[in-house]
């Protein structure tokens, strides 16, 4: 083969490493993966409508702790060290945040977020984090309500709260 050949049967390999990768999303749940697929079924089809396609013009890392919470914080580092390009952390968005101050990292809650630590404000999320919340927990009185109305024999209701989170005590208050 001549010179020329070789440099011809290189090209596409030469176009295709001058190429920029594909960007990679880094995923992280607190789920096993067959909890999360109601979760990730939705977000990759949300990607292709935005025009992305895993294995394609996009690669996603997974990374899920099996209910382990205490992994998440080295599953998030993972995810910083392997160097995606955005993380999206669902509601296990605090590891993550520890992990890096940098790279983009989106959040879903049903906490308050500014309660929960996740930004600084609603209308100005801090640095590198930034996401939707489906906190519902200010509506507890109103929800109260609607319990007397539907059972108003009924002397006792009872709350179920995560005793830890920063919002139990906002929510029973509210409620």
């Amino acid at each position: 083969m001549s010179l020329l050949g070789v440099g011809a049967a290189a090209w596409p390999l030469i176009v295709r490493a001058q190429q920029q990768a594909a960007p990679v999303i880094g995923f992280l749940s607190s789920r096993t993966s067959k909890q999360a697929e109601h979760l990730v079924v939705p977000f990759l089809d949300g990607l292709k409508q935005a025009g992305f396609i895993d294995g394609q013009n996009v690669a996603i890392e997974y990374r899920y702790a099996d209910g382990h919470y205490e992994q998440l914080p080295v599953l998030a580092e993972s995810l910083v060290q392997r160097q995606v390009t955005v993380i999206v952390a669902g509601g296990t968005s605090n590891p993550a945040i520890a992990a890096t101050k940098t790279l983009p990292i989106v959040f879903t809650s049903g906490m308050d977020p500014v309660l929960a630590g996740l930004v600084s404000s609603l209308s100005r999320p801090n640095g590198n984090v930034t996401g939707a919340t489906f906190y519902s927990g200010a509506l507890g009185g109103k929800q109260m309500g609607f319990l007397r109305e539907l059972a108003p024999k009924t002397a006792t209701f009872g709350l179920l709260v995560k005793s830890n989170s920063p919002i139990a005590a906002p929510q029973v208050r509210d409620a």
